[in-house]
């Protein structure tokens, strides 16, 4: 790697540090662009070349955390008695992740759902959830076709368990007892 990509990826670890210091420390909503510019010793201009938006910056950092729940929660998943301790061992984590600062990750689930998918951190959200559908597929005792589909189901009542307002105050243990019931009755 050339000084160039060299800088560049320094910079892009600056601001994914900043950003997630920032935001664990205060939230996404209580951060601004400029604070986390200015503590990745960055300008502004800078900081909007690798992520133009809040949004995208809660993308790029969230994103690699979420992948590696992902991956704790597949190597969770080979231990499994079942198709509903599987699920959910890939869901744990997961919730887990999502819920270490609550309206952060409300946030980055609204964002991967509403964000634009031509930005590259979006794009990047996106697959990582067709991979958490891949891996949901992968566990259920169905055909295929079968097993897409409900991986896609049970992929929504996660994100939804995770993003609903009522259950803002509800422990990771009840979030996932709440998972839990709902991949219940559709495995039925």
């Amino acid at each position: 790697m050339g000084r160039r990509e060299r800088n560049k990826q320094a910079k892009l670890e600056r601001i994914i540090a900043a950003a997630s210091e920032l935001f664990s420390e205060h939230g996404v909503d209580d951060v601004t662009t400029q604070q986390i510019a200015e503590k990745a010793d960055i300008g502004t201009g800078t900081l909007f070349l690798y992520a133009k938006t809040k949004g995208e910056l809660l993308l790029l950092v969230q994103n690699a955390k979420y992948a590696e729940a992902l991956r704790l929660g597949l190597d969770a998943a080979k231990e499994a008695a079942n198709p509903v301790d599987a699920v959910m061992a890939i869901v744990r984590p997961v919730v887990e992740c999502n819920r270490l600062q609550i309206d952060n990750g409300r946030t980055y689930l609204r964002e991967m759902v509403f964000g634009d998918p031509r930005e590259p951190h979006h794009a990047e959200a996106l697959a990582i959830v067709a991979q958490t559908e891949v891996a949901l597929s992968g566990v259920l005792d169905k055909d295929d076709h079968t097993a897409a589909t409900l991986a896609r189901v049970i992929s929504s009542i996660m994100f939804l368990s995770m993003a609903a307002s009522p259950n803002v105050a509800l422990s990771i243990d009840e979030i996932e007892e709440d998972i839990r019931r709902q991949v219940v009755a559709v495995l039925a």
